[in-house]
């Protein structure tokens, strides 16, 4: 009796480990469906007519990772009565993690899918900088240039200079035309442009360029380039801490690139290129050789263009901004070609000083700034005298500093207010004269000085008389002296260059070159 019943024990546990083992099955099987169900049910849906992506509300708590289709697969109604369908997602949108239970479900193409617990997921991700959309499109317009130049050797002006290669960047605006910037292109002999995701190169050439403000405009003539380049718009001056982006090919890679920054100052400035003062935009982002002629884009338009850096500081790059570049662009399209910005001819001295504003009779409301010295080609010459004091152009005071009010209590240089005038437009200067006030009317132009500050594009004039080279001094010539020119070269001849004015039109200062060591003359 003891053996049977403890067969009967023993009949007993088994039959209770087989049962235990049919609840183990049950619960894989429970747990199968329901991880077949939870990916055959990932997501409500909220579809959104305008893109191919879809933005999911979860529904289950367990996480799990799914292989599903580009495309909707399934559509159920769930146990809350909501609607459930696998959601349509881009190509570009991966997220995954790793599960204990690994399910297998057939499907064609692989899409993977992160499923978080009670949390959303979201659209296909921005990219990584605020600006989104309006870069994207800035990705469509901005093209990689291609130069070969070759610069005249101003001792030997008969030679050119070994060709050099060099990269910029550029952007399309309407009509058809390629902004970029006038260094980029200088001396060139050819130029080619490569849009961004393209292998190929297409030859462009310049149609318009202007050194003082460092732009030009190229145009490619292939209509294969134009197949999906987009324009770019232009905007206004940013305020002071508002966020840009310049877009370009800056060296160190061959891709695009895209740096952000703030806004730190808007003021005239030093142009490099052109040696001219026009005014200029500082901003933090990083401005790289190879980013010359890309746009900085502000909101969805273009806030300027990228030209230059101050050397020996970190963070510290310009940008032209776009009362310059309109100027540029405006005087293209009425003259059909770049014709320059106005100068009054003019240096003036602040007045800030309180014995020299008594010796000129300014009343203690008064302010302006001295002219110390005219340009005798200007119109200015023949209506104004050295020792007068300027107190307002076109109306708008001018401080003891030189300064004119510009928006938000900032204050810029009044010689901003006259190169933003067109050739042949006219002024109106309010002036103290021996303790009275005159108003006069000038007319602007576009000055050359004695001696030119530079001359791109064009072989430099020369004249050889027994043996003796001659040619006109310009400041290019100096600067085959050295980077510090300057203290390198004839001081004399420095001097002239810098401080002399002309006394007619086409006047030239002709230096002796270098006396050339065998002539012979042939009869």
């Amino acid at each position: 009796g003891g053996g049977g019943g403890g067969g009967a024990a023993a009949i007993t546990a088994a039959s209770k480990g087989k049962e235990k083992e049919k609840e183990k099955e049950k619960e894989k099987e429970k747990e199968r469906v329901r991880m077949l169900t939870l990916l055959r049910t990932v997501a409500k849906i909220r579809s959104s007519s305008s893109s191919s992506s879809s933005s999911c509300l979860l529904r289950h708590r367990p996480l799990a990772t799914s292989l599903v289709r580009n495309g909707v697969i399934s559509n159920r109604t769930s146990e809350d009565g909501g609607l459930w369908l696998f959601s349509t997602f881009s190509p570009t949108f991966y997220h995954s993690t790793t599960i204990s239970n690994q399910v297998e479900l057939e499907v064609e193409v692989e899409v993977e899918v992160e499923v978080e617990d009670s949390g959303i997921i979201p659209p296909p991700p921005s990219p990584p900088y605020e600006y989104g959309g309006a870069i994207e499109v800035a990705l469509d317009s901005v093209v990689k240039i291609f130069t070969v130049a070759s610069s005249p050797n101003y001792f030997l002006p008969w030679q050119n200079k070994s060709q050099r290669e060099t990269m910029g960047s550029g952007f399309v605006l309407s009509g058809r035309r390629i902004l970029t910037n006038a260094h980029v292109v200088a001396d060139h002999t050819f130029v080619l442009v490569r849009k961004h995701g393209s292998p190929n190169k297409y030859r462009a050439h310049v149609h318009a360029i202007g050194h003082e403000c460092d732009l030009a405009i190229l145009h490619v003539d292939d209509p294969d380039f134009w197949n999906g380049m987009t324009s770019l718009h232009l905007g206004h001056i940013p305020f002071l801490q508002q966020a840009v982006a310049v877009v370009g090919y800056p060296q160190g890679g061959d891709n695009i690139s895209v740096t952000k920054g703030v806004v730190s100052r808007v003021e005239p400035t030093q142009y490099v290129h052109g040696a001219t003062q026009l005014m200029a935009i500082q901003i933090d982002a990083a401005i790289n050789p190879g980013n010359s002629g890309g746009p900085a884009i502000m909101g969805d338009k273009v806030a300027g263009v990228a030209f230059q850096n101050l050397s020996g500081a970190e963070n510290i790059g310009y940008i032209i901004p776009v009362p310059v570049i309109k100027h540029f662009i405006s005087g293209v399209e009425e003259c059909g070609k770049y014709v320059g910005f106005c100068s009054l001819g003019l240096s003036c001295q602040p007045t800030e000083n309180v014995q020299l504003r008594e010796y000129f009779r300014m009343g203690n409301e008064m302010t302006g700034v001295l002219v110390s010295k005219i340009n005798p080609l200007s119109d200015a010459h023949r209506i104004l005298k050295k020792d007068d004091i300027i107190l307002a152009f076109d109306g708008v005071p001018i401080a003891n500093d030189g300064t004119v009010p510009f928006r938000n209590r900032e204050r810029i240089t009044f010689d901003h207010l006259v190169s933003m005038k067109k050739p042949n437009e006219t002024a109106k200067i309010r002036v103290l004269r021996d303790g009275i006030q005159y108003e006069f009317t000038v007319t602007l132009q576009p000055l050359q000085p004695l001696v030119p500050v530079h001359q791109f594009d064009k072989l430099p004039s020369y004249f050889i008389f027994a043996g003796f080279v001659f040619i006109p001094l310009t400041q290019p010539y100096l600067h085959e002296y050295g980077e510090d020119w300057y203290n390198t070269s004839p001081r004399r001849l420095c001097e002239r260059a810098l401080r002399e004015l002309p006394s007619k039109a086409g006047e030239q200062f002709v230096i002796l070159s270098q006396g050339m060591s065998v002539f012979q003359n042939h009869r």
